[in-house]
């Protein structure tokens, strides 16, 4: 084969060649992320640590687009868009809950390797994070007091706090399709912690036991399936932090697995799951 046969044959060769950063660097910022990671020890272990750290707060911030769009979709009768994004964060609970898959086997001696790099931080000071429990309906105030020294964090947080949570705005629809959600619920403080109600249940029953294929059944079905995730992630944390320092003081003054306990027993949306013992 000639030189010019063999060359025509050949795979077109990519766009080389541009005046500045490329278009991929461009939309992705992957040089501002590859150099966000600054170790604290010499351990090599703290670099999987950190940049898993990293990647789960990437993931809390895509989680909370996604539900604060199913939130907006909701007060707006918009179901289906609501339900997409709940399915598109179901996968996306998928990812985060693998990101324990590399700090899952860590021994006590390698966690302690580098655990005073992290000083008092704890991740229960993420304000990402918070702001997914928020929309889970687990608001609470005080979880605003670490961030009252970063102005900005602190008034996306306030404003988090002091707007109806995702389970809110589905307790909501609900009453707007004719179901009897208590007033006492519709019209609750929704700066304060969510608590199940027996009407609420009942509705939830109701449902259930009727057509599944109704919009609003599988509304229920994809809150539940964030419901589960939510409950393994915070059951893998659980586990990773019982195998990396036992019953020890967590990082941050916090009570550790003691606390984290208190956590895994906790049900999301709690309503959807008790009604099925009355279907």
């Amino acid at each position: 084969m000639s030189q010019q046969a063999h060359e025509t044959n050949e795979p077109e060769t990519p766009y080389l060649d541009f005046q500045g950063t490329t278009p991929y660097e461009d939309y992705v910022q992957a040089d501002v992320l590859t150099h966000l990671q600054h170790t604290r020890s010499d351990d090599p272990g703290e670099m999987v640590f950190l940049v898993t750290t990293q990647v789960m707060e990437l993931w809390f911030t895509v989680i909370v687009h996604e539900w604060e769009t199913a939130a907006r979709s909701l007060r707006a009768d918009d179901v289906p868009t609501a339900v997409a994004a709940l399915k598109r964060s179901v996968r996306e609970l998928d990812a985060l809950n693998a990101s324990w898959r590399p700090l899952a086997q860590l021994t006590p001696a390698q966690f302690n390797s580098y655990r005073s790099a992290l000083g008092e931080g704890s991740g229960f000071q993420s304000a990402m994070y918070r702001r997914m429990e928020f929309l889970l309906g687990e608001k609470s105030s005080s979880m605003l007091v670490p961030h009252r020294g970063a102005p900005r964090v602190y008034a996306e947080l306030e404003k988090a706090l002091e707007e109806p949570s995702l389970y809110d705005e589905v307790l909501r629809l609900l009453a707007r399709r004719g179901h009897a959600v208590p007033q006492a619920v519709l019209e609750r403080d929704v700066a304060l912690r969510y608590e199940p109600s027996p009407e609420v249940e009942a509705v939830w029953t109701a449902l259930y036991a009727g057509d599944e294929s109704d919009e609003l059944a599988r509304l229920g079905e994809a809150l539940t399936d964030v419901a589960e995730l939510v409950w393994r992630w915070r059951n893998d944390h659980l586990v990773a932090t019982r195998r990396a320092m036992g019953a020890k003081t967590g990082t941050g003054g916090s009570a550790g697995v003691a606390w984290l306990e208190k956590r895994v027993q906790k049900n999301v949306f709690p309503e959807l799951w008790t009604a099925r013992s009355h279907v």
